[in-house]
């Protein structure tokens, strides 16, 4: 660690390995988001619109919920090997994303 900030070259985090995957995700998304706004300029039906930001909120959910899963699987059970105090921090932030995600 340097200044506080850790060095990105020796710790790769748990989502790198699909990160192409995530990026094509995430700006297909995108798409869904501009469609959105589209939507709107073109006066489209309420209900229409509703149900494509159910589509755009569902895809972000799943790619948290992916993103999550891959954290677990990494990080936290890499500061686990590490030792008690650093995996305690690594629960409480995953705790705190949890609830993040789950919040309303």
């Amino acid at each position: 660690m340097v200044s506080g900030v850790e060095d990105e070259t020796e710790h790769h985090h748990g989502y790198i390995g699909r990160k192409d995957d995530h990026l094509k995700r995430l700006r297909r998304i995108e798409g869904q988001a501009r469609g959105l706004q589209r939507m709107v300029e073109e006066e489209k039906y309420c209900i229409d619109i509703l149900t494509q930001v159910s589509a755009v909120t569902s895809a972000l959910q799943s790619f948290s919920l992916q993103l999550l899963e891959e954290h677990m699987n990494h990080c936290v059970v890499d500061a686990a090997r590490v030792g008690d105090a650093e995996a305690k921090e690594k629960v409480s932030e995953a705790m705190a994303a949890i609830n993040r995600l789950v919040r309303k």
